[in-house]
């Protein structure tokens, strides 16, 4: 009697485990064809499940100011009424205008973890040489 019991219990444990190994095998579905006619009534949407925000990037803010130092490419530090404050230059960076130590400035950039990376920096208009004014003499000759 323990000997047939024993036999029944191996047996359906057999089953358990070959049934659930073909449950995991794919279903053939076949793709259902489209209406003919499309359905006269439409139903509610299904209101759309809660999605976590993912963090957005911050948006460039701005900054004017004298500037201090300026390492083209790399890095400039722009002097805010009592403090300085340093950026590093982002390899696609817009700059307009001619930067340099001493003109005035505005940084728009982006705070990547413990830095600030300056995203455009735009600086005063370069100045354009005055024509002569007599217009007999000539601009000097490039060569």
């Amino acid at each position: 009697m323990k000997r047939a019991l024993f036999v029944m219990v191996a047996l359906l444990t057999l089953v358990a485990f070959a049934g659930g190994a073909m449950a995991q095998a794919p279903a053939k579905t076949e793709t259902p064809a489209a209406p003919a006619a499309p359905a006269p009534e439409k139903a509610a949407p299904a209101p759309a499940a809660e999605k976590p925000k993912a963090k957005q990037p911050a948006a460039p803010k701005p900054v004017t100011g004298t500037v201090a130092a300026y390492e083209a490419g790399k890095m400039i530090v722009v002097k805010v009424k009592d403090k300085e404050m340093k950026f590093d230059i982002a390899s696609d960076a817009k700059i307009k205008g001619e930067v340099k130590s001493g003109v005035k400035a505005t940084v728009a950039y982006k705070k990547d973890g413990d830095k600030m990376v300056a995203t455009s920096i735009s600086g005063p208009a370069p100045k354009k040489e005055a024509p002569p004014k007599n217009p007999a003499e000539k601009a000097p000759e490039k060569k």
